[in-house]
């Protein structure tokens, strides 16, 4: 077929490694970039070797006529992009969440599904080598699991302006708390039945309605019960911000938290230092019978090359026509339980699914 007409909208730190993923790919033909930021754009333009670039989105869909359309911009503007998109007869790769509301994230996918396309949400754990094998071992540990998973980021300069600017429309348990649930559910196969979650302004630089720490519990209907923790700004603590950790009857994995640099890299947001899988079971002298293993992740890609890996799914999703229904559905699955814990620290109960 053709190569794939994209546009880019959004040049920052994710539009720049989409990109890179576009330009590297036989199969993709950038057709312009769009970004509210001349310097950004024309940035990433002059390190791609020169491309059009566009300051307004919708002018941008006319002119440069895309057959999809890559959206990295801030979230509370991924719903209004990714339906101008489709109206547009474009496929759409979203960076997460899809929208800032279940009803927003359900009609986009109605609307892809009666014009025949695909929509595509930048979860990249999905495609990691890693967060893949961990998911399968997580599978062997038996029924109840207790899931416990955090992210939380020491942020200063440029990426304390970036979640500021994500915090007028949306808490750091909602924007980066969709992966993990994601991943949650991936885990158990199992339904939500309730979210309970706590949250905590500890900075007078967000608007007083807006919170930058946040903890969310959720139960499933087999049992299993995960949380997850995630906190933005200068203040926040390095100690234990990243826990991946999952426990059940046979034992546990997790993932060595042992990433490069410090919490405000966003290369280690992605990158592991390896997996430990635990065995409970014990010897006839009430010892434990297997030694731990140590599973070695040091050939992981690295975030660009997890990038890559996303486009090559996109790319696969439009050319082969491959049914992406079930990745839609999961991405509402995800934001319903991460605007559940957000309902449920304004409201100060849990909420039931």
């Amino acid at each position: 077929m053709d190569k794939i007409r994209v546009l880019v909208a959004g040049c920052g730190h994710m539009g720049a490694s989409h990109s890179r993923a576009y330009k590297a790919h036989s199969g993709f033909e950038i057709v312009g970039l769009v970004s509210r930021s001349p310097e950004s754009r024309e940035r990433l333009s002059e390190e791609l070797g020169g491309l059009p670039t566009y300051a307004n989105y919708e002018e941008a869909l006319k002119l440069a006529k895309p057959d999809a359309v890559s959206i990295n911009t801030y979230p509370d503007s991924h719903a209004a992009y990714a339906k101008l998109a489709l109206e547009h007869d474009c496929h759409v790769f979203v960076e997460k969440p899809l929208a800032t509301t279940v009803e927003g994230a359900a009609s986009l996918v109605e609307l892809a599904n009666s014009k025949n396309k695909k929509i595509v949400i930048g979860y990249i754990l999905r495609v990691h080598p890693s967060w893949t094998k961990f998911v399968a071992l997580a599978k062997t540990l038996g029924k109840p699991l207790v899931m416990r998973m955090n992210l939380n980021q020491q942020s200063s300069g440029d990426n304390w302006f970036t979640h500021k600017q994500i915090m007028q429309s949306m808490s750091p348990i909602v924007d980066c708390g969709v992966h993990y649930v994601d991943m949650m559910c991936l885990i158990t196969e199992a339904s939500p039945i309730r979210v309970h979650a706590i949250g905590a302004r500890l900075t007078e630089e967000v608007d007083p309605e807006m919170y930058n720490y946040g903890h969310l519990h959720v139960v499933f209907d087999d049992g299993s019960v995960g949380w997850y923790e995630a906190g933005w700004g200068p203040m926040i603590s390095e100690t234990a911000f990243f826990v991946k950790d999952v426990i059940g009857p046979a034992g546990c994995v997790s993932i060595s938290d042992k990433p490069p640099g410090d919490t405000d890299d966003v290369e280690g947001h992605t990158k592991t230092g390896g997996l430990l899988l635990h065995h409970a079971n014990l010897d006839s002298d009430g010892q434990f019978a297997k030694t731990d293993e140590y599973i070695n992740t040091d050939e992981e890609p690295d975030h660009d090359g997890l990038c890559a890996l996303e486009q090559e799914y996109f790319y696969n999703a439009i050319a082969g026509d491959l049914d992406v229904s079930q990745h839609m559905n999961d991405a509402i699955r995800s934001l319903q339980i991460v605007l559940a814990a957000d309902q449920s620290i304004r409201s100060g109960r849990s909420i039931e699914i």
